[in-house]
């Protein structure tokens, strides 16, 4: 029920030692509050005057006061701690993702991971609070409660303690079978955010296709899923309740008779019976507390177990270097390197060399290893087997801050943040002038759209506000690159994937000019490409297996030679 990583969070030591004194403090008020209120009883059906209860009334009323001011103390506290721990976990997670790459983004799912990082955080906060507050107050209240009743009756005292044990062992029995519906159900919450994020992005292509209708039934049958396995969890937490609410009033029941009986008899006095039943709701008021909220605590607990995961990734960071700035006389050197990724080993084992200012294409048919590669050059993936160095300096994998500092990254499908055009174009630039932003969106021909724009530069892009064509973002993401002068190195992974012919062509007319003077890694399949790259790197099933320049590499007749026969290619293109 209390998963062991809640006991590494930060102060959570001295944070259930304070709730456990709270709760030790409340128990003494909720035991005078029952004396006082059966003494008060009592001295009036003695025929005592209201007058003559008034102290045992104020004294009730100061401890029905104080034991709800606890609560709402208890309350804050654990709101502040649940509130801090979950800005933590935010970050931390935040950083691991930043730190790690997209491999984890592309393992865990997009959908999930967005999902994590906002339902599954508030999740964890309430799971904090709920499981703090009420594991450590079932692990008092009740005992001390226990003791008081066995000072009044003992018999009392044996009937509380013997049913105590058989209402936990059946909240055991009811929560392991609860614990793998809320599996089951938290992994139909991951398979029904991912699905859906995927749909919502490739709407268009789907309407295109005319597959909408049919992705459309596939969510409904995916949120359908999800519906059944809530519905069935929610089915065991309420029938684990009602077993509760029934075993819990059935002691109550059983202890009222014996002590009315004993009444009767006079073998016990009226205040004592009085206490006793008084006493015995509070005496399982943590429990079924606890069992009310069970089904939100796992739903918390898996949630911080999946982020915890994450965060527990090893870390691909190694040992940081001072790297200059990349020149002419700048290398790369790949050495018979092998990488882990996703269960399968690819590049194995290759060995590549990167010098100086020159454009590499690296082409293959798709699951050729083009990303893998990719994702080692940007250092977002470790290798498993090899050695890399920088300029002759070994390092371990090339995340490194200083490397990456030289890096423009242009994927296929660019971020346009929810912000003005000229914040989108001078993201890696705040400080540039509209003389240079102009200048940057002129040299990608962001003209013509500026033009047309409301607000010109000033005009809100992106998700909700003005959205933009797949190569006018294209045209954002360069002008981002081309604005930051400091960065040599560009890695475009497929960056005109998602476009038609004739907007590729067009911007290639303006992506050539700005690869000059710059080590680009161009990553693409499409083979028009080719003949603007100083060198090949081509690969076939997770393998480099042809490295040279164009002309040479179809004169062999190779692997580039029957790649652009199979794609339907001119070979004299």
């Amino acid at each position: 029920m209390l998963d062991k990583a809640i006991l590494r969070l930060s102060g959570i030591r001295s944070l259930m030692g304070l709730l456990a004194g709270l709760d030790v403090l409340q128990a003494i008020f909720i035991i005078g509050q029952a004396t006082m209120l059966s003494s008060a009883i009592t001295g009036l059906w003695e025929g005592q005057s209201l007058g003559d209860q008034k102290v045992a009334i104020l004294i009730f009323a100061i401890c029905f006061a104080s034991r709800h001011l606890i609560t709402y103390i208890k309350d804050r506290k654990l709101d502040t701690f649940a509130s801090e721990q979950s800005h933590t976990l935010r970050r931390k997670l935040l950083e691991k993702l930043f730190d790690a790459g997209p491999h984890i983004v592309q393992q865990q799912g997009s959908g999930n991971v967005i999902t994590m990082a906002l339902d599954g955080i508030g999740l964890v906060e309430n799971y904090i609070h709920l499981i703090l507050s009420k594991m450590i107050n079932m692990s008092v209240t009740p005992w001390l409660i226990l003791v008081v009743v066995f000072w009044f009756d003992w018999r009392s005292g044996l009937i509380l303690l013997l049913v105590f044990p058989l209402i936990i062992i059946f909240m055991i029995i009811l929560g392991y079978a609860a614990q793998a519906k809320a599996d089951r159900q938290y992994k139909s919450y991951q398979v029904l955010s991912n699905h859906f994020l995927d749909s919502l992005r490739g709407i268009d292509t789907l309407r295109f296709f005319g597959l909408s209708k049919r992705y459309a039934s596939s969510i409904f049958k995916t949120s359908e899923q999800f519906r059944k396995t809530t519905m069935s969890t929610l089915r065991i937490g309420i029938l684990s309740t009602f077993a509760l609410d029934f075993f819990t009033t059935l002691s109550i029941a059983i202890v009222a008779v014996f002590l009315g009986l004993r009444l009767l008899n006079g073998h016990i006095l009226l205040f004592p019976a009085l206490s006793i039943l008084v006493l015995a709701p509070e005496y399982f008021l943590p429990v079924r507390n606890f069992a009310s909220d069970y089904h939100a605590t796992l739903d918390g607990k898996n949630a911080m177990q999946a982020i915890d995961r994450i965060i527990n990734e090893p870390s691909i960071r190694g040992e940081q270097i001072t790297i200059a700035p990349w020149n002419e006389h700048s290398t790369l050197e790949l050495d018979n390197i092998t990488v882990d990724y996703d269960g399968k080993q690819f590049l194995q084992p290759t060995s590549l060399q990167f010098k100086g200012m020159q454009k590499v294409g690296i082409i293959g048919m798709s699951g050729s290893g083009k990303s893998t590669l990719m994702n080692v050059l940007s250092g977002f993936l470790p290798i498993a087997q090899g050695s890399i160095r920088i300029d002759g300096k070994p390092v371990a994998n090339l995340n490194q801050d200083a490397w990456r500092k030289q890096l423009a990254y242009i994927p296929q499908q660019p971020y346009i943040f929810e912000a003005t055009l000229r914040d989108n174009i001078a993201f890696y630039t705040p400080d540039a002038t509209d003389e240079q932003i102009m200048q940057a969106a002129h040299v990608v021909g962001l003209d013509d759209v500026i033009a047309e724009l409301p607000q010109g530069l000033d005009t809100r892009i992106g998700n909700g506000s003005r959205a933009l064509s797949g190569g006018q973002a294209q045209r954002v993401a360069l002008a981002r690159a081309y604005l930051d002068q400091e960065r040599t190195v560009y890695i475009f992974d497929e960056p005109t994937a998602h476009l038609d012919i004739e907007t590729e062509l067009e911007l290639k007319q303006r992506m050539v000019p700005l690869m000059e003077h710059h080590l680009v890694l161009f990553a693409t399949h499409r083979l028009h490409w080719l003949r603007q790259m100083d060198t090949i790197v081509v690969l076939e099933h997770g393998k480099v297996v042809e490295v040279g320049a164009y002309e040479d590499l179809m004169a062999r007749h190779g692997a580039l030679y029957r790649l652009k026969h199979e794609m339907g290619s001119s070979i004299h293109e």
